[in-house]
């Protein structure tokens, strides 16, 4: 595999009881690269995010990060199961931002930040500490680093989250709909920082609704239904001239 994929996934399969909910998706994600997931609810986006971040055990398939196969350790010709230490080893170079945020109800938005690190990397707290004011003041938060989420609105909690995601130092990040909780005045300052994350070089899968971030932003564009890849390529080729129906059907009612 070629060291500029930092996530390939292979006839990805994952079942809920009788429910299919991933049929033998493939994907290529390229270091840098900002790649939009697009596609109807139930169309199987957050479980394949799911998958790559070990959130879901797959049934088929195989999804590797950074020449790394995830979840599992091949001996010969067998695939075996990895430990829950293993997993946890391979989920820190991968950070996921979820649509309802997800925050320690009972740590300040620093605290939120700088646990990770500390509990999980063993980094000195000072140092934790140093970069969590940091990555505040990146998301423009620095006057709230005190501040417990209960007292931040939902978009300043979303930018906390992110602020945690990239505290963890990953090679990936993973956004789950994360505008999709947030009243609509406050999308835009949430967009503005995954913006900024993007034009640094972070590596970002994201899976949203909100077709002008795709557009102006993304690097590719995937549109899913029925737990299927129905189209993917450049996100100017997909979203302005898609070669699926389907996907032009959707793009156009969700932009309407």
């Amino acid at each position: 595999m070629s060291n500029d994929i930092i996530v390939k996934a292979v006839d990805v399969t994952k079942h809920f009881g009788n429910f299919l909910a991933l049929d033998k998706v493939n994907l290529e994600v390229t270091r840098g690269e900002v790649s939009c997931i697009i596609g109807p609810s139930g169309s199987g986006k957050s479980t394949l995010l799911r998958c790559i971040n070990l959130l879901e055990r797959l049934d088929g398939g195989a999804i590797w990060v950074n020449n790394e196969l995830v979840g599992y350790r091949r001996e010969g010709d067998r695939l075996h199961e990895i430990s829950d230490v293993e997993i946890s080893q391979q989920r820190r170079r991968i950070g996921m931002v979820f649509q309802r945020f997800n925050l320690f109800p009972h740590m300040t938005a620093l605290e939120n930040i700088v646990e990770g690190p500390v509990q999980v990397l063993g980094e000195p707290a000072r140092q934790a500490r140093e970069r969590a004011e940091t990555l505040l003041e990146r998301v423009g938060l620095a006057d709230k680093k005190d501040h417990y989420p209960s007292e931040l609105s939902g978009g300043q909690q979303q930018r906390v989250a992110i602020a945690r995601a990239m505290g963890m130092q990953p090679d990936l990040i993973l956004f789950d709909e994360p505008t999709s909780a947030l009243d609509p005045e406050l999308v835009s300052e949430v967009l503005d920082v995954m913006r900024d994350l993007a034009s640094s070089g972070m590596t970002m899968i994201v899976v949203t609704h909100e077709m002008g971030f795709a557009r102006n932003v993304a690097n590719t564009v995937t549109f899913m239904e029925a737990g299927k890849v129905v189209e993917t390529g450049l996100a100017s080729e997909v979203l302005s001239t898609p070669k699926s129906a389907r996907t032009a059907e959707f793009i156009k009612a969700v932009q309407s």
